[in-house]
């Protein structure tokens, strides 16, 4: 369900927001800034979202349904007004007829069509610069060309070397991390100011996110087997001895799946809100999330495999609701199978913008 909103039924209502002047003139439109947030009486907040023009609904990833804006009088000022609990951040988009836009009054974006709000009291994300929806992000500069024949096709892979580069951090899903999320920069930053060691970032990219990282050894062959071999001979400085794999939400499933699977190749895993939800056909059902706590994987735990040598760090958004009861008896058998287990949560629901800090620190961690 979407949050309840009300009308603002005077200026003075937008004036709270810091808004002066008449909705729709020039001082006003001169003044927005977005989104905008006052305390609410539940200890949450209430955010102000802004769009000028035409009839437009805001969107949000995985956090709630979407919210229609309302037009003040006859002008060009639609808005909604959205209670948001304390702690959140949310990647969001307007939504105007078949199109999606990014909000032309906030500086933070993530990629082309999409941006990203924070409630006053989330927390700081240090070392992410702030991108704008126009801003094209750096990629590293070596890139290689994988033709898998494990997996079938070919793909891009980049390679960064952070701090001149060390143990490989791979980066499942890493399109998303270059080109929505400013990851090579935050690894830059934080090994500049020494939360994080020398390292080598590999972005994978997905192809078929369902067949490559549900339960399966198929994708983990073909790292092994092709894909390191290739960043051997790249020539960026890469220790292939001290493997990191980075996961969120299926990713994560798969990264853990590795660690228990291919223990000799996978033995530290940085996992955000991974899919632990996941059984044989889940996806097919009606309600993917509506299968028994943990899925598969709180199962193949329970059979106690030695996990002592696995240092995994697991975080999740502490709004997933949904989510957070089947992470956290996989969290528990994880720890209970031996393995060296740090678990956080993060301000946010099912969304990278409020994984991110987790990203850099749990990397860190997991190379201890």
């Amino acid at each position: 369900m979407p949050p309840v909103t009300e009308r603002i039924r005077t200026e003075n209502g937008f004036a709270a927001f810091g808004l002066p002047g008449a909705p729709g003139t020039d001082a006003f439109w001169a003044a927005a800034r977005g989104p905008a947030s006052v305390p609410a009486g539940d200890g949450g907040w209430t955010t102000l979202f802004l769009w000028r023009g035409s009839p437009a609904t805001v969107g949000f990833e995985s956090w709630s349904e979407p919210v229609p804006l309302h037009r003040w009088g006859d002008t060009d000022c639609w808005y909604a007004q959205v209670p948001m609990p304390a702690r959140l951040r949310v990647t969001y988009q307007f939504l105007v007829a078949d199109e999606a836009y990014a909000d032309p009054f906030n500086p933070a974006g993530a990629g082309v069509d999409r941006s990203v709000a924070a409630t006053p009291d989330a927390p700081a994300q240090p070392h992410w610069p702030v991108v704008g929806a126009d801003d094209v992000l750096p990629v590293p500069r070596t890139r290689l060309r994988w033709n898998s024949e494990r997996l079938g096709g070919r793909r891009t892979v980049r390679v960064h070397p952070v701090g001149g580069g060390g143990p490989v951090v791979l980066l499942l899903d890493g399109d998303d991390w270059l080109y929505l999320h400013p990851a090579m920069s935050a690894f830059d930053s934080a090994a500049a100011s020494g939360e994080m060691p020398p390292v080598t970032l590999v972005f994978l990219p997905a192809k078929d996110r369902a067949a490559e990282f549900a339960y399966g050894t198929a994708l983990w062959e073909a790292v092994r087997d092709e894909l390191l071999p290739l960043v051997a001979e790249s020539g960026v400085t890469a220790d292939l001895d001290r493997l990191v794999v980075a996961g969120q939400s299926l990713g994560g499933l798969s990264a853990l799946s590795a660690a228990l699977e291919f223990p000799e190749l996978v033995s530290r895993v940085a996992c955000q809100s991974g899919s632990f939800w996941w059984t044989p056909g889940a996806l097919d059902g009606a309600d993917p999330l509506g299968g028994p706590p943990g899925g598969a994987m709180a199962a193949r735990l329970r059979e106690r495999p030695d996990l002592s040598g696995l240092r995994i760090a697991f975080d999740a958004g502490e709004h997933e609701t949904r989510m957070l009861p089947h992470c956290e008896p996989v969290e528990t058998l994880t720890e209970q199978a031996g393995a060296t287990v740090r678990v956080s949560r993060s301000a946010s629901g099912h969304d990278r913008a409020g994984w991110r800090h987790a990203l850099l620190r749990d990397v860190a961690w997991a190379l201890g």
